[in-house]
């Protein structure tokens, strides 16, 4: 309901904190989003509780005072009521519905910016190139994937980058594990590093080393040959992770190098920058930052005692070029183990003169694949995890990412194998692209008996042909496209996409198996036909947002909800 509801209700909210006594100069951020229960109307907001502190009023005064406000000359609203401690609840009219129905056949509703070209960067998927991807990375990717492709369909410009984290004490650990393997494959026995990597995909590039160089680094002293793996190494995991990236239809449009930013002296100009600023200290042989000055629990290392700069002093510094590359909005998409270290980053960047709400940091919790019900065990060839690309051949590519979108990125996530693989409506996936498909063989039937239909002569669509209850669902629920986008990208939740397109999928397959759609009756089947068209659309702009193919055609065992009965 983009610049309809919202507009109406911001202008009733301007008006009301102009008048009376509520003594509002700032307005709290407006959100407008479907009632748990649908009885309670189409949208709901509690902006009068948000309000209700500032205004020195209970919500139920301000919410009374809204509505007062609120004008509705075109007869928008059916109904609109004030329920709870003050949450505004609203019913639109069908009078609303079938012109919003209109303007989505006609294609003047489709359209979404509320990015105005602004300059978002999402940084994703950084994973350390010292292994392959594991199902973690995969939900990490998809989510930061999701999320750019979001913020691209409302307006933003995007830019998805990838931090490679090729410098620091993991880096030395994969080229010791190799030079370890290396050795071990001329008949040598080598000590195997304590913090080393142990899976078989170490073994298989120590063996591609040798097949390319035979005994060359043999001869060489152990620090050079390690450094020499360590580089040699990178490369290959990192060759390996953009592939396997790829095959996930993830793509980026710069990879960062840590190392390159450390010999570009950045970190130590980061340094420098909050040395003068008063806010490093030492002690005990190291150099502390002052957090807790703005708000984080206690101070922490940017130069340990040895001299060695820290992971954290290189955040700093990555985070400040970002900022000089002036970006709008950074959105970073870390594992839920970084939650402690949001703080002190935002923390460092105010320290700089950075504004640190600029950065919006998404906490991505772990997956558990299981199988049968239980869970499944590590990878071998991974040595420490299941690795993402048995998941993506066991399960595909839409599967996965669909999946992994299925909850709250801040939610643990329980993976079953088995149903990823069912072509059933026990599938989630399948369900929804079911509906898509199901749509196609309708209009496919319609070919089939030459029933001639086109959208060209909107307005003549007898709109109003569309009097069942499930087909006012139907309307209600594609006409939440954009408000369900718009949510998903203000509060940075993927999932909401899912939940939708889930929903609009089970209210068509009921529709679908309760109601005719080709009838003997001309302008009936035309309106029919528009409405299904409409909620294909719907579908299609979900899953292609979701990065998750829309097929025409779909093999079944088990059709979602269907029976033998035809629509033709």
């Amino acid at each position: 309901m983009r610049n309809t509801l919202r507009d109406l209700l911001t202008r009733a909210i301007e008006k009301t904190a102009k008048g009376g006594d509520l003594n509002l100069t700032e307005l709290p951020p407006l959100l407008l989003e479907p009632p748990k229960q649908r009885e309670f109307g189409d949208l709901a907001t509690n902006i009068a509780m948000h309000w209700a502190k500032a205004a020195k009023k209970s919500p139920r005064v301000i919410a009374d005072a809204i509505l007062e406000n609120l004008e509705d000359p075109e007869g928008m609203l059916a109904r609109k009521e004030i329920a709870g401690p003050g949450f505004l609840n609203f019913t639109f009219s069908r009078k609303f519905y079938y012109q919003r129905f209109r303007e989505l056949v006609a294609g003047k509703a489709s359209n979404l910016d509320i990015g105005h070209g602004k300059r978002v960067q999402v940084e994703f998927a950084s994973v350390n190139p010292t292994g392959p991807l594991h199902v973690g990375h995969g939900r990490v990717a998809v989510i930061g994937d999701v999320l750019a492709r979001l913020h691209e369909a409302t307006g933003f410009k995007v830019e998805r980058e990838y931090y490679v984290n090729d410098a620091g004490n993991q880096m030395e650990n994969l080229g010791l594990s190799l030079y370890a393997r290396y050795r071990e494959l001329f008949g040598e026995k080598a000590d195997f590093p304590e913090s080393g990597y142990p899976g078989d995909y170490v073994k298989d590039i120590a063996a591609d080393a040798k097949n390319r160089y035979g005994d060359k680094f043999l001869g060489e002293n152990k620090e050079a040959a390690v450094d020499i793996f360590q580089r040699y190494g990178g490369d290959c995991l990192l060759a390996t992770i953009r592939r396997q990236l790829d095959d996930f239809g993830i793509r980026f449009d710069a990879f960062f190098s840590e190392k390159a930013m450390r010999e570009r002296s950045e970190v130590t100009q980061s340094m420098d920058l909050l040395r003068a600023r008063g806010l490093l200290y030492s002690q005990d042989g190291a150099e502390w930052f002052k957090s807790t000055a703005f708000g984080d629990d206690k101070d922490r290392t940017v130069v340990k005692s040895d001299g060695e700069l820290t992971y954290f002093a290189a955040d700093i510094a990555y985070h400040r070029n970002k900022f000089e590359r002036q970006f709008d909005k950074l959105i970073d998409v870390w594992g839920a183990d970084h939650h402690g270290y949001v703080p002190r980053l935002k923390a460092a960047l105010q320290g700089l003169g950075y504004e640190p709400n600029s950065l919006q940091v998404v906490l991505v919790q772990m997956v558990q694949l299981t199988r049968a019900g239980e869970p499944v065990r590590m990878g071998k060839r991974s040595g420490e995890f299941v690795a993402l690309q048995e998941v993506l051949d066991e399960v595909g590519r839409d599967a996965a990412r669909f999946f992994f979108l299925m909850r709250k990125s801040d939610s643990h996530l329980d993976f079953d194998l088995d149903l990823a693989k069912q072509q059933s409506s026990d599938n989630p996936v399948f369900y929804v692209q079911y509906a898509h498909a199901r749509v196609a063989s309708i209009f496919e039937q319609a070919h089939r008996s030459r029933i001639v239909w086109d959208t060209a002569g909107v307005e003549s669509i007898p709109v109003e042909r569309l009097e069942l209850a499930e087909e006012m669902e139907l309307i209600r629920r594609v006409a939440q496209f954009n408000d369900v986008l718009e949510e998903s990208v203000r509060e940075l939740e993927p999932h909401r996409m899912i939940f939708y397109l889930l929903d609009l999928a089970g209210e068509f397959h009921r529709y679908y198996n309760r109601t005719r759609i080709l009838t003997e009756d001309g302008d009936l089947t035309r309106a029919r036909m528009s409405l299904a068209q409409m909620v294909q659309t719907a579908l299609r702009r979900g899953l292609n947002l979701l990065g998750v193919d829309a097929p025409m055609k779909m093999a079944s065992r088990s059709e979602p909800d269907d029976g033998d009965r035809s629509q033709a």
